[in-house]
């Protein structure tokens, strides 16, 4: 029904940037919220940033301006600019969405992309 596939992580040397990319496709109607979790080993998944179709942005503590988050909503796409990059933001990075589909009850329901390493090197 839905897909969103990031891209854009890989290894990076500590004070580097990365931007990742994730777009959305499938039976979509709508798409309200978009955003980046974090997942490191042995720890809880965490959100980094999230942006509504308004452009309203809510950041993690940790991010500290280090980090932006973006959307063209033209093509169901959010991106996360990393500068400043730190040892501790290495993670598996998530995409998520929060989608209406064009059929069936007129819900939103949360989606989750299949993640991407972001590996950061000191």
């Amino acid at each position: 029904q839905v897909q969103l596939v990031e891209s854009g992580g890989g290894l990076v040397q500590a004070g580097g940037s990365l931007r990742l990319s994730c777009a959305a496709s499938g039976r979509i109607f709508s798409i309200s919220a978009m955003g980046w979790y974090r997942q490191s080993p042995g720890e809880q998944r965490e959100l980094v940033a999230e942006i509504t179709s308004g452009g309203r942005i809510n950041y993690a503590d940790f991010v500290k301006g280090r980090f932006t988050v973006s959307r063209d909503n033209a093509k169901n796409t959010v991106y996360l600019q990393m500068s400043s990059l730190e040892a501790e933001d290495t993670a598996v990075y998530y995409c998520t969405a929060l989608i209406r589909l064009n059929f069936g009850p007129p819900t939103t329901s949360k989606y989750w992309g299949q993640g991407t390493q972001v590996t950061v090197s000191s």
